[in-house]
């Protein structure tokens, strides 16, 4: 079964989530459970918790069509030991969040070096950011997202997803969320049918298609192997519309939460349509 959805609002409180993406038709769907521009939040009420499972119920989404994401302020491969503190503290939060909202992943940009030490170094410091969350939280897989490779960020190469996954004692709970505009920003080519089946045959050798717990589908503003992190509606940017048929109709991507952040929310739900005509499977409703 092919899942596509949005990452939308929860403002309000985390059960508004469910609602927001029932109302654009998604069978999917993203959030941040806090702010994800601050560091700290108030905890999650017992209140808000009993109606976000609820909603999720009426609306029928289990936990394998949810993917909740962190704040973007935290980096769990912070070169200084304040920084990196700070990090795994909201980190740990953030999973013990989601372990409360009965979800089973957490999608995280892995980290930044910032210049400050070597990309190994990062690496292992995000390795054992998440060792540490994973021994203090219960059900909850830590979900590494590809990045773009902007700046000083860890994670735009698959031998570095792969590398972090190595270090991770309990490999049950670590996972990864493959976002298509970070990938071509990265370098890796998805304009064609023939182009995918080259870059996923390389993510299915360096890292395993195992471990894929969601992806991010959205088209890039930039050109390939920019590094720059645009996401353009699907099929208006450098991509094309060909990658996310692929997706679409290619079975290794069932069963995941298949996510939509592209600029334009009011084409969402037509988006989404699409998503489903591509795959040939009623759309959530229809």
């Amino acid at each position: 079964m092919k899942y596509f959805g949005a990452h939308v609002s929860a403002s309000g409180g985390v059960e508004n989530a469910p609602v927001n993406a029932r109302a654009i038709g998604a069978g999917a769907f993203a959030l941040f459970t806090k702010n994800q521009r601050q560091w700290v939040a108030a905890p999650l009420s017992d209140a808000s918790i009993a109606a976000f499972k609820q909603k999720c119920a009426e609306f029928g989404f289990s936990p394998r069509q949810i993917l909740p994401h962190d704040s973007y302020l935290i980096n769990l491969g912070h070169p200084e030991s304040a920084g990196l503190e700070k990090s795994r503290t909201a980190f740990l939060d953030e999973m013990s969040r989601c372990e409360q909202l009965g979800l089973d992943r957490l999608n995280f940009h892995p980290g930044s070096h910032l210049g400050q030490i070597s990309v190994e170094q990062c690496l292992d410091r995000v390795a054992e950011s998440i060792n540490l969350a994973l021994d203090r939280t219960h059900g909850v897989t830590a979900v590494i997202e590809n990045t773009a490779g902007q700046g000083s960020n860890v994670g735009f190469a698959f031998e570095h997803l792969a590398y972090i996954i190595d270090k991770v004692e309990d490999k049950s709970r670590v996972g990864i969320c493959i976002d298509t505009c970070h990938a071509f920003a990265a370098g890796y080519d998805l304009r064609t049918r023939e182009a995918c089946d080259r870059t996923f045959a390389k993510l299915e050798r360096t890292v395993g298609f195992q471990y894929l717990r969601g992806m991010h589908l959205n088209d890039a503003m930039k050109p390939l192997a920019s590094r720059v992190d645009r996401h353009r509606s699907l099929g208006e940017g450098e991509l094309g519309i060909e990658v996310f048929r692929y997706v679409a109709t290619d079975p290794r991507f069932d069963d995941l939460p298949l996510i939509l952040e592209t600029p334009d929310e009011a084409l969402w739900p037509a988006e989404i349509v699409r998503l489903y005509e591509m795959a040939q499977v009623p759309a959530p409703g229809k």
